[in-house]
């Protein structure tokens, strides 16, 4: 028997931020990092809340680090507010998970509201039981998976992604893209993941490049805000692949950033898992069966199977192509001698990673040593 059930409440469209008016004289302990303050985005949330009520903890930055999991905890301690606010993107709603966590455990807080709101349309982190925090000593992303984790309400409001630049829509649609492909032939996928997985996908092949072209086009960052929800969705029951298990060991060792380390290998690993290296129409993979119905559902499917798979590479390569993104890791800036002495704990660190569990395929060391040698030249 299997079980699908959503815990968060998510509220979306026009006015979503109306929902904090109900917040009213509660205790609210806002998480975000300094540009949100800067910008005056924080005051989008404070302004439908009592002001004096609000502690705003803006010690977020890209990966968030240990030790300022534990600042922001001794802080919602010391506070104790009825209300946990994220605001940002997956690094401040990251750290407020982590926060939270460990605040709820150490500090016998239970009773905690905790809502995300996401300023990027990528990690779907405000509906996932997942975070993930880096040890900076060791190099090391260590991602948290529990329940606990899951906010209990998140609040999509496109307005907040109208302003993203285009490298950070870019990297963070190619991020929706991969957790919806490896969330879709993940060996835990069922038909209602699958429903968001599908459509998560094809709307991101729809309107991640109009997003990209124009900040303009609120249609488009509406669309991909919601896109990257319901990725969430689909992968916060199914995991994810080997696509993740090396990303997170690039980030961790060469500071890439995530979304632009999974556009990076996507196409190798749709490859890879499609397992297409002999003609034979009969024994298609069931992955490369589900890539192709991707492709077709996103009309660019070909004829057969092999065909809407091929096609499926083209487009993703083509969507770098057109936002200027990377092929590969040495144009991201990672030295031949640093990938040389590094590459060998990058694959005994994906190798370790609970997200190759639900990889489609079998996945050996000497597999992810060829995914990276040709990801790192972006041999096509």
């Amino acid at each position: 028997m299997e079980e699908f059930g959503i815990k968060t409440s998510i509220h979306f469209g026009k006015n979503a931020l109306e929902y904090l008016k109900k917040l009213q004289g509660a205790g609210i302990f806002i998480v975000t990092d300094p540009f949100m303050v800067e910008s005056g985005l924080v005051e989008r949330i404070t302004g439908y809340l009592e002001k004096d009520r609000c502690t705003i903890f803006s010690n977020v930055v890209p990966d968030p680090p240990l030790e300022l999991v534990i600042e922001g905890v001794k802080e919602v301690i010391k506070h104790r507010p009825d209300t946990l606010i994220a605001l940002g993107g997956g690094s401040a709603i990251d750290e407020a998970k982590a926060i939270m966590h460990f605040s709820r455990q150490i500090g016998n807080l239970p009773d905690m509201e905790f809502i995300a709101v996401p300023t990027t349309s990528g990690t779907g982190s405000e509906v996932t039981s997942f975070a993930v925090i880096t040890d900076r000593e060791k190099g090391i992303k260590y991602p948290l998976v529990d329940q606990s984790l899951l906010p209990d309400t998140a609040i999509l409001d496109a307005s907040l992604v109208k302003s993203v630049p285009k490298t950070v829509v870019a990297d963070t649609g190619m991020d929706v893209l991969t957790h919806a492909l490896e969330a879709y032939v993940s060996t835990k996928a069922n038909a209602f993941t699958d429903a968001l997985a599908e459509k998560a996908a094809v709307t991101v092949l729809r309107y991640l490049i109009r997003s990209y072209t124009s900040q303009e086009d609120f249609r488009a960052r509406e669309e991909m805000h919601n896109a990257s929800c319901m990725a969430g969705l689909a992968f916060d029951r199914t995991s994810l692949g080997v696509n993740h298990a090396i990303a997170h060991n690039i980030g961790g060792k060469f500071k890439v950033p995530h979304g632009r380390t999974n556009a990076v290998l996507l196409p190798y690993v749709v490859e890879f898992n499609a397992d297409m290296k002999e003609f034979n129409p009969r024994a298609y993979t069931r992955a490369a069966e589900k890539y192709a119905a991707i492709a077709q559902l996103a009309g660019i499917g070909g004829g057969n199977v092999r065909a809407g798979v091929k096609n499926l590479v083209r487009e993703i390569r083509k969507m770098q192509e057109q936002m200027k993104m990377p092929f590969g890791f040495k144009d991201c800036g990672i030295l031949p001698e640093e990938y040389q002495k590094q590459k060998d704990a990058v694959a005994q660190g994906a190798l370790a990673d609970a997200c190759i569990r639900t990889n489609p395929r079998d996945v050996s060391r000497e597999d992810i040593l060829e995914l990276l040698k040709r990801a790192y030249q972006g041999i096509r």
